[in-house]
């Protein structure tokens, strides 16, 4: 019978109800009552016996506690007098009074006897029946109970909070606090607990030796060896399962009224005055008043122990909270979380309620205003006291006393755990740190912050200041924390206790609740998910997160993808959890060895994933999978990296701000980072954050979203088993140049791949770093010439161009193959592109990339060109003539001519290593002996024309001549003019001149001279108007106007220009003195110095003369031959 397992008792009528009822004549108080002693029990043996004399019935108001003599000094003493009258005033003055006030010992056998009575009198039963008449036939199990033991009593005390009827429900609910001040009264308490008690030794139940008024310390004992027994493996007792539910039933009984706590009751009484003096008393409210005071500092700490028990008991049965059960018991119907068949034990716990209703709410569920805000109330208490956590204070034992010790108070214990186990060690046991987590679900501090006290206190100040926008509780709150994380409104505190928390929502995708909501179809469909409340053993700790980012990011023919609404989500998420590893479970579950191994040292936001990035071929196996698949979603979504946002913050909303917008990245903003790397808005964090971006990427070509997506295909076709990307690039771009260069129709390279290939290489040009092979190669050289240049605007690499010379052989070689790539392709030359951007724009708008240095050429002189640009372009025109092969013009137009003429040159030559000019040297000559093709001859005279006015670009002059032009050209020199004035210096002094190799080059200077009077440029300035008004006709080239001038200069009828004829004169002694220091090495050359000779009328003429004496003379010679041949063969 469910009677047997509630409370037997009777209550008193209220004065204006008893009045009504009549009784014996001894007010239901048998004689013996009367007249046995103090020290005697009533009814000894028979404790349900009815009252003696019971049938004589006298009214209740005939017999008076207050005339009792037993009592009558107490009750003046401690008692008001308007209460004399009313017995049952009486008894509640007596049996609340203070601790330290003592009554009577007969006063209090007396009262002891007269409650007895009162409760094991079936007649007590009418009363019940005449004022609750209407409540028993609304409740059907009451109305079924059977009458005349007391159950029906007991029945309407279960149901007192359904109670509507206003005299029944105050006549049950005032008198039962005659009932709890003895756990003796309790209907089967004593025969199910005696052997529980006297283990436990929590008191005697024999009449005198205790207080009889104050036995709510035996149940208060009991109560605590009952929650003791959860929190040890060893050593502990096992209360019999009939005292446990006798204790728990108890409890649930108390928990409307404290008053009905005895213990709690008088251990909280002055602290109930000081805190809560204005709540009234009734449905649990003085409960809930103390436990939000509970760690207050003048909370006294006997009312905090009784507090924390009666919280563990709530934990351990939901009922025992009267505030809870009544405010939840329609959901917990309608959400079926109290199913008949399961075990009691475990649908009676808090936490199986609230994950139950919280499951509800996360399903979309509607679940009752009222039961919702008491179950954030509890969910609070567990995270303020690790304590009511059985599982953590049985699993957490060993960590809570090596490491968080003296921090019970309000919630600090806990977050000192969850440091643990987020710290470097992970000193945590595999058990404590299952019974945080399961804890943290319980919880679901991420759906309201406000229940992670700890974390409400650190981050309040940041919450008005950053998130002041946002409705108080909104579980965007933490997302808005996440979104200050390492900013300045952040302190350090608040960051702290953040990320404990965000540790173990992160491994598990069910505690962020705005994730759960947008993602709970696709996480079902996707990742075979099981419900909110559910767990798998067989799914590691942040599986379902994982899986869900990583479909996130497919393309439409990769299929099945994520709905818009969870794809944001996810990529929320994503971006703020990047900030730490630690909040990437898998990543730091595989990387624990490499973090230690490579990664110690870096302890500053963002270090340890970049660390990982650097060191990702020397990683293990699973690890560099998941820092691989990590760094590829990043180069889709650069966004993902929150710490080089924030640092490129002005950047991006100067020129990047259009594509940051976009939903969809798709690699487009880092690649707009690249490209305004130099901007005057680039911080140096932005920037060093971008080029180790870029320099990750050179190890894997998947790491660059764009490259990846548009030259995939290309890659598994032509570069197969390459995974380097820049050896993808360098495979792509040297197939692309073949096709190229071999003129194929269709080439193997698909558009989008040359296009994107394009983007890469220019990327690539900016940096040393960015070709690894280049950078290895040159990183002594760099160190020795180049140690505090910038790496950036490709400063580096000019340096060591212009330090090739000192280079290594490796770095050298590797140098030279740069620029043989940078002439060919001028667009790759960083440095020049940088320099002359605004002339290319001017001069070159409509010039093919691949002509553009020799646009830029051809417009140096110009009076608009930008200084800085003439000087860069001059620099590259002087490397150009160090090599052939650095002018791919020259070669090109030279290809049959190089090795017709210069072939011994080439055959002394090494690849990677410069010819000093001597090919195109070896080739000025031939030009002077106008020997060369034509397409060869045209780009000779045009380096003649260009190195006549600078002796620099003349390489074989210059280190020849060196010491000449400092000792005998200085002046000339340092003024830097492009003019030709040191040239014209060494011809002046060339009697001055003692190397051989100098004079032997101004010599050829000379020579080279007499061929077009345009190599000679001070010459040509001199002579300009006479060529025209002289020699207009003639066209340039081949010696031919320089013939012209001479022919002038000898006609005494033509009339030259002073400055002209001087230098023409000069000329002619400078040629005459080269004839005899220089004479002709062979007949070509010989031929040459005639036709360029003053005399060379005279010479012809002898030569013809002397030719034809020559011809004469063999004539009659075959003459004479002829006849003695004859006259031989007559005989």
């Amino acid at each position: 019978m469910a009677a047997c397992r509630r409370v037997q008792l009777l209550l008193l009528l209220m004065s204006i109800v008893v009045s009504e009822v009549h009784l014996n004549d001894n007010d239901g108080i048998p004689a013996s009552f009367k007249n046995q002693g103090p020290g005697q029990a009533p009814n000894a043996g028979n404790p349900a016996a009815p009252a003696a004399g019971a049938s004589q019935p006298r009214r209740i108001t005939g017999w008076k506690l207050a005339e009792e003599e037993a009592c009558r000094e107490d009750l003046t003493r401690l008692c008001p007098k308007h209460t004399w009258n009313n017995n049952l005033a009486v008894l509640e003055c007596l049996q609340d009074r203070k601790e330290d006030t003592e009554i009577a010992s007969d006063c209090n056998h007396l009262l002891w006897n007269y409650k007895f009575n009162l409760t094991t009198d079936s007649k007590f039963e009418s009363v019940a029946v005449e004022v609750c008449k209407s409540t028993i036939t609304e409740i059907k199990e009451c109305a079924e109970e059977e009458r005349g033991k007391g159950y029906l009593v007991s029945c309407l005390v279960d149901h007192r909070a359904n109670i509507t009827e206003y005299q029944c429900h105050q006549y049950i609910t005032k008198m039962t606090a005659i009932i709890f001040s003895d756990y003796r009264l309790i209907c089967g308490f004593m025969g199910k607990c005696r052997e529980d008690v006297n283990a436990l030794h929590c008191g005697s139940i024999s009449t005198g030796e205790k207080d009889i008024h104050s036995q709510g310390e035996v149940i208060s004992c009991l109560e605590r060896a009952l929650v003791l027994e959860l929190e040890q493996r060893e050593n502990r007792y096992e209360i019999k399962e009939e005292c446990k539910k006798a204790i728990l039933r108890v409890a649930e009984l108390s928990s409307d009224d404290f008053h009905l706590d005895r213990y709690l009751y008088f251990s909280c009484r002055e602290d109930r005055e000081r805190f809560c003096e204005n709540t009234q008393a009734g449905e649990g409210r003085v409960y809930k008043c103390l436990f939000n005071h509970k760690f207050e500092e003048s909370m006294s700490e006997k009312c905090r122990e009784a507090l924390t028990t009666r919280q563990k008991l709530i934990a351990q049965d939901y009922k025992v909270s009267y505030s809870l059960a009544k405010a939840c018991k329609v959901d917990l119907r309608k959400y079926r979380c109290n199913v008949d068949n399961l075990p009691r034990a475990r649908e009676a716990r808090l936490s199986y309620l609230l994950l139950c209703l919280e499951s509800a709410v996360h399903r979309g569920r509607v679940v009752s205003g009222e039961c919702q805000g008491e179950m954030l109330d509890y969910r609070r208490m567990l995270m303020e006291d690790y304590s009511l956590s059985p599982e953590i204070v049985l699993n957490c034992r060993g960590e809570i006393d090596h490491h968080c010790s003296g921090l019970h108070r309000k919630g600090r214990t806990l977050h000192c755990l969850m440091r643990l186990g987020r710290g470097e060690k992970n000193s945590l046991g595999a058990t404590c740190q299952q019974a945080l987590q399961t804890l943290i679900q319980e919880t679901d501090p991420g759906s309201d912050y406000r229940i992670d006290r700890a974390l409400n206190e650190a981050c309040e100040s940041v919450m008005q200041t950053a998130c002041k926008h946002i409705r108080t509780g909104d579980p965007m709150i933490l997302s808005c924390l996440m979104e200050h994380l390492y900013t300045e409104k952040m302190v350090e505190d608040c960051e702290h206790r953040l990320l404990e928390l965000q540790y173990f929502i992160s491994r598990d995708w069910k505690l962020d609740p705005i994730l759960y909501r947008k993602c709970q179809g696709d996480a079902v469909r996707l990742c075979h998910t099981h419900g909110w409340n559910e767990t798998s053993e067989i799914m590691p700790p942040g599986a379902v997160f994982s899986c869900l980012y990583r479909h996130a990011y497919r393309t439409e023919e990769q299929g099945r993808r994520l709905s818009r609404d969870c794809k944001a989500e996810v990529q929320r998420i994503l971006h703020q959890r990047a900030l730490d590893v630690k909040l990437d479970p898998m990543l730091q579950e595989r990387c624990m060895t490499d973090l230690g191994k490579w990664c110690s040292e870096k302890t500053e936001s963002g270090q340890e994933l970049e660390c990982l990035q650097d060191h990702l071929e020397d990683l293990i196996s699973d690890c560099r999978d998941v820092v691989g698949n990590l760094t590829e979603l990043e180069s889709e979504d650069i966004q993902i990296e929150a710490l080089l946002m924030r640092a490129c913050e002005p950047v991006i909303q100067a020129y990047c701000h259009e594509v940051a917008d976009n939903q969809i990245d798709t690699g487009d903003l880092m690649e707009c980072l690249i490209q305004s790397k130099h901007q005057k808005e680039m911080n140096e964090k932005c920037m060093v954050g971008v080029t180790h971006f870029q320099l990750v990427q050179m190890k894997d070509f998947r790491f660059s979203y764009k490259f990846k997506m548009a030259c995939k295909e290309d890659v598994l076709k032509l570069c197969p088993n390459i995974k380097k990307k820049v050896d993808v690039v360098i495979c792509l771009s040297t197939t692309v140049r073949n096709d190229t260069l071999q003129e194929v129709k269709d080439q193997r390279v698909s558009v989008k791949c040359r296009k994107q290939l394009r983007v890469e290489e220019l990327e690539m040009s900016e940096d040393i770093r960015l070709e690894p092979e280049l950078y290895d190669s040159c990183k002594q050289d760099i160190g020795k010439y180049c140690q505090n240049v910038p790496y950036g605007n490709a400063q580096v690499i000019e340096c060591l161009k212009e330090s090739k010379k000192q280079l290594t052989q490796r770095c050298h070689q590797r140098v030279f193959k740069l620029q043989e790539t940078e002439m060919v392709d001028p667009e790759l030359d960083y440095t020049l592109m940088r320099v002359c951007k605004q002339m290319i724009k001017r001069f070159c708008g409509d010039a093919d990339t691949k002509n553009m240095l020799q646009c830029l050429k051809q417009n140096k002189n110009s009076e608009l060109m930008d200084p800085k640009c003439k000087q860069m372009i001059t620099k590259r025109q002087i490397t150009q003539n160090t090599d052939y092969r650095l002018n791919p013009v020259l070669r090109k137009a030279c290809k049959a001519d190089i090795p017709k003429f210069c072939q011994n040159i080439l055959n002394k030559a090494t690849d990677g290593s410069e010819l000093e000019g001597q090919v195109i040297s070896c080739l000025k000559l031939k030009y002077a002996d106008q020997r060369l093709s034509p397409d060869c001859e045209d780009q000779i005279r045009v380096i003649l024309q260009e190195s006549a006015l600078d002796y620099r670009l003349d390489p074989q002059l210059h280190m020849h001549c060196m010491e000449e032009i400092t000792s005998l050209c200085a002046e000339e020199a340092a003024a830097q003019e492009q003019t030709g004035q040191v040239e014209e210096c060494l011809k002046v002094n060339l009697l001055k001149i003692k190397q051989d190799t100098c004079k032997k080059e101004v010599l050829n200077i000379l020579k080279e001279s007499k061929a077009d009077i345009f190599v000679d440029p001070v010459l040509h300035t001199a002579c300009a108007l006479d060529i025209k008004h002289h020699c207009a006709a003639i066209p340039p080239g081949r010696g031919r106007q320089m013939s012209c001038l001479m022919e002038a200069l000898e006609d005494k009828r033509v009339r030259l220009q002073p400055e002209c004829k001087k230098r023409l004169q000069d000329r002619i002694e400078m040629w005459s003195y080269a004839a005899k220091v220089a004479p002709a090495e062979g007949f070509s050359d010989l031929a040459m110095q005639v036709m360029v000779s003053p005399s060379k009328n005279y010479i012809l003429s002898m030569i013809a003369l002397c030719v034809s004496m020559l011809f004469v003379m063999g004539l009659l010679c075959g003459r004479l031959t002829k006849r003695l041949t004859q006259e031989q063969k007559d005989r």
